[in-house]
């Protein structure tokens, strides 16, 4: 079973089980919304992580958990209510429901968040310290919440922890597909000195079923490439002319402002304090050897990632998730 089915990672996943030949049951929120799912051979059911006697019903009969779901977003006007309360109290009550439907596996989505950066290349034996951007913090506390669950059910469990992640089968624009779409349309007059680690989402989702296969119990696997990119990596890719560099103390005043902005109209902040704070000139770098070793995890080189995804916003026109104000 795959919760959060019809999202990026999710529906990838789903895709390639079936494309392995595995009986898939897809977990969604909204049942009525089958247009992830067409053409596909896969059982499709509600799941909702905070609802455990349903989340107990659509886990009957299933040997392997991949735990997907999680809210994916940075601004929220009630941050604690909207996204970490979500995706750590969803954390428990659906391994808790796992445990007590006989689950024999769970693969953990986590994300490198919980891991941090700082430059360096970091492994799956750093923890992030902390961070106040809410959708960080709640992937720290989340993935912690899911080993203290599962050693106390004594549960199977991996957790994978893959970086931002581009490709194909998105229903709609993620905060991460969001920021290339904003490249490819010029829609940077500056530079913010950012520095992401991208991933193709087919690669994590191949990652994960490696993980369910072979990975070890107890243990955390990085989904990411070794090396991070920078805004004249992806104008390159486009054959755009890079913009000037935005100073600090500016980024810090729009940020600001576009915060301000936000919690008069609702309508989420296109960059926040808490990300100038991130992600200004210091580079997401990883070691992804234990992953390699282990799993056999060999994703596609972040140029061509991204040169993929670039295509396929070029093919399939996404819309922002407008959350209700």
């Amino acid at each position: 079973m795959v919760t959060g089915a019809n999202g990026h990672l999710g529906n990838t996943l789903v895709r390639e089980l079936l494309k392995q030949g595995h009986t898939v049951r897809a977990g969604v929120r909204n049942i009525h919304n089958r247009a992830p799912f067409t053409g596909l051979g896969c059982e499709w059911v509600y799941a909702e992580l905070r609802d455990e006697p349903a989340m107990l019903k659509a886990l009957e009969g299933v040997e392997v958990l991949f735990q997907v779901a999680a809210v994916f977003k940075h601004w929220a006007r009630h941050p604690e209510a909207d996204i970490i309360e979500p995706n750590v109290q969803g954390t428990r009550t659906v391994l808790q429901a796992a445990s007590r439907a006989g689950v024999k596996r769970v693969v953990y989505v986590s994300s490198v968040a919980a891991v941090g950066h700082d430059g360096s290349p970091l492994d799956e034996e750093h923890w992030n310290p902390g961070s106040d951007n809410a959708y960080y913090r709640s992937k720290i506390l989340a993935e912690r919440m899911a080993w203290h669950t599962a050693e106390a059910l004594g549960l199977w469990m991996v957790s994978v922890l893959p970086s931002a992640m581009v490709g194909p089968n998105a229903g709609r624009l993620t905060d991460t597909l969001g920021f290339l779409q904003a490249v490819k349309d010029r829609k940077l007059p500056l530079d913010p000195g950012f520095h992401f680690n991208f991933v193709d989402v087919r690669d994590v989702a191949i990652g994960m079923l490696l993980a369910a296969q072979k990975g070890r119990a107890g243990q955390r696997y990085i989904l990411a490439n070794q090396h991070s990119s920078s805004l004249a990596d992806l104008t390159h890719l486009l054959g755009y002319r890079l913009p000037p560099p935005a100073p600090r103390w500016l980024l810090i005043g729009i940020a600001w402002l576009q915060e301000r902005g936000a919690h008069l109209t609702g309508k989420p902040a296109q960059l926040m304090l808490s990300q100038v704070r991130l992600f200004h000139n210091v580079r997401q770098e990883y070691s992804i050897a234990k992953a390699r070793a282990e799993l056999g995890f060999n994703p596609r080189p972040p140029q061509q990632a991204l040169r993929e995804a670039f295509a396929y916003l070029d093919r399939q026109p996404l819309q922002p998730y407008e959350a209700p104000v």
